[in-house]
């Protein structure tokens, strides 16, 4: 399996996690998730693990682009986390398709990148009111 996706914070959170090349049918799969988390909690934080990467297949990157200009509005912040010089990259060309704040953390850094990445949930969590009441 090229990526693996895991929930946190109630869902608001996101650790993805890709290796090898993405396809178009790793989209077809995940999309469906990803839209659901947006429905259920607004604006999402997704922390992006990049473990031997080697990119995108033609269809998948074009699949990637759509989101991206799809979902401009829907994340808040994406901390990504590599290894390679074009993955740093990528965290500089990702800027302009989307309002998140985004990171670059190699892999070292990668408990930085969750405290980042949850920095502040916690607190909202608390402030909302008890349903039911």
């Amino acid at each position: 399996m090229t990526v693996q996706m895991q929930q946190e914070a109630e869902g608001k959170v996101l650790e993805v996690r890709v290796s090898e090349k993405l396809t178009r049918e790793d989209y077809e799969r995940l999309l469906p998730e990803f839209q659901t988390r947006i429905e259920r909690h607004g604006k999402l934080r997704i922390l992006l693990r990049m473990d031997d990467f080697h990119g995108w297949t033609a269809g998948a990157l074009w699949d990637d682009i759509k989101v991206m200009f799809k979902h401009f509005n829907d994340v808040e912040r994406i901390a990504m986390v590599g290894d390679k010089a074009w993955e740093k990259g990528m965290s500089v060309f990702c800027k302009p398709f989307t309002t998140a704040t985004i990171r670059y953390f190699e892999q070292p850094q990668l408990d930085e990148a969750r405290a980042w990445i949850h920095e502040g949930i916690e607190a909202r969590q608390e402030e909302a009111p008890a349903s039911g009441n």
